[in-house]
């Protein structure tokens, strides 16, 4: 769960994420930003470490529906994020992104309730190449 750290030659990893992350808020920032993710138990871990190491800034999660089943592959490799079985499952078993789209926003839409239930400050959407899909997302969750 990256705050946008900037490059560094170690490995990124949850605890080097916080390290940068405390450097932004240590340098004014008033909130932060993660990457996309499609674990919301990944990002309660995040901000629980987060309040251990005393950042107390808001940490809005970031939110993107997969719309194409490449995705499935891509995404996770680009942003280290990691697509839960469950969600992989099903969208392995689409013929088509049309029907890639439908699993996306189903699961997008669970995935919001569950973060607004567990009272997060704010929604980040991740709009490219989705924002169709974070329209219907928005008027479900909304």
């Amino acid at each position: 769960m990256a705050c946008y750290p900037e490059k560094h030659e170690e490995a990124p990893n949850m605890e080097s994420d916080i390290r940068y992350a405390k450097q932004k808020v240590e340098q004014g920032a008033d909130y932060l930003v993660t990457q996309m993710f499609f674990d919301n138990e990944k990002y309660y871990a995040f901000v629980d470490r987060c309040r251990q190491e005393g950042i107390t800034v808001p940490i809005i999660p970031g939110i993107k529906p997969i719309v194409f089943k490449n995705q499935l592959t891509v995404l996770p490799k680009i942003f280290r994020s990691d697509i839960p079985e469950e969600f992989a499952t099903e969208l392995r078993k689409c013929d088509t992104d049309e029907q890639v789209k439908a699993v996306g926003v189903e699961w997008c839409i669970a995935q919001c309730r569950d973060l607004i239930a567990h009272g997060v400050p704010s929604l980040h959407f991740y709009t490219l190449m989705a924002s169709e899909s974070v329209k219907q997302v928005a008027k479900s969750v909304y």
